[in-house]
């Protein structure tokens, strides 16, 4: 489990890595073109790429900082702290990328000007659709391999990593965005209306700012809090209800503390001809199973309670429990 674990963080550093130099190299060159041919979409795309290389270099920061150990002032540990940077993208990404296409765009619509030469824009849309196509299969490739069976947008809502979902939602708004940029620059050049450039660049603000408010949902959840999947909570249902010590399971809860950390909260009740002993080195048996059996459980509490005093929340329903 733990060499799976480590696995999964070098693909998700492949994945953010990849996305870094790909957009890097796009951002020089689309605005090279945009100087040279006046082109507002273009520009955008470029503010677009230069957007998204930033916030790579945030995940990878924040993946930096969330691997520092718990101390006293963070028993639990910085794993969090990656959702923190995530929500910061999905703002950078509505502030700058998507505010300075509405403004660009508008800019050109009020006061058009006629485009250059389009040479340039096409050669630099071909090389970054190539780019850009090729950073999305990685990152589609990756993701894929952890859904677990689960469908594309509920595999999104389940994931606890924001690096894959979040450069698979910023690779598909570019090459999005860099059809629309196409279609922009040449209907302006065909019809002579160069403000459609500009409604381009509008449309293209559009679609960043729906990626943003996606993002900034699903940062948000993992910020508040969200439990582990279904399978891993049935699992240690399952563990600890098997236990002929144990007359009931009266709730298991839990929370990640980092993608690939789990709080586990457990209350059961004992048998009452169990003697205090005996109880202690029941729970320290349950605690060394549960982290032998799945290296995300990280911290574990257990307490004796009677059902009748306890708060009683339900397993988890079996159809819903899915292999990781």
């Amino acid at each position: 489990m733990q060499h799976a674990s480590a696995l999964r963080h070098v693909k998700a550093n492949i994945v953010l890595y990849g996305a870094l130099f790909a957009n890097l190299g796009i951002a020089v060159a689309k605005f090279f073109a945009a100087a040279i041919s006046g082109s507002s979409s273009m520009l955008t795309e470029g503010v677009h790429s230069l957007v998204d290389s930033g916030n790579q270099l945030l995940l990878l920061y924040g993946q930096a900082r969330a691997k520092r150990p718990a101390d006293a002032f963070h028993p639990f540990g910085y794993g969090r702290e990656l959702y923190f940077w995530a929500f910061v993208v999905a703002i950078l990404i509505f502030a700058i990328g998507a505010g300075v296409s509405f403004y660009e765009g508008w800019r050109h619509v009020a006061d058009p000007e006629p485009l250059r030469d389009p040479t340039i824009n096409y050669v630099v849309l071909g090389i970054a659709m190539l780019l850009e196509g090729t950073s999305w299969g990685i990152a589609v490739r990756e993701f894929d391999a952890g859904r677990g069976g689960l469908g594309w947008w509920q595999a999104i809502k389940r994931s606890k990593d924001p690096a894959g979902f979040t450069v698979l939602f910023e690779d598909s708004a570019a090459l999005l965005g860099l059809l629309i940029a196409g279609v922009g620059i040449w209907a302006s050049h065909w019809t002579g209306d160069a403000r459609l450039d500009g409604y381009a660049s509008i449309a293209i603000g559009g679609i960043l700012a729906a990626v943003a408010v996606l993002l900034a949902r699903e940062a948000k959840g993992l910020l508040i809090g969200e439990s582990a999947d279904a399978a891993l909570v049935g699992a240690i249902w399952d563990c600890v209800e098997e236990r002929p010590e144990i007359t009931a399971v009266n709730h298991v809860r839990t929370i990640h503390t980092a993608p690939d950390a789990v709080f586990v909260a457990v209350s059961a009740d004992f048998d009452d001809d169990l003697l205090m002993g005996e109880a202690e080195s029941l729970i320290e048996i349950i605690e060394a199973e549960l982290k032998a059996a799945d290296s995300r459980i990280t911290s574990i509490y257990i307490r004796p309670e009677k059902q009748g005093d306890a708060v009683v929340y339900p397993r988890p329903p079996r159809s819903i429990v899915v292999s990781r």
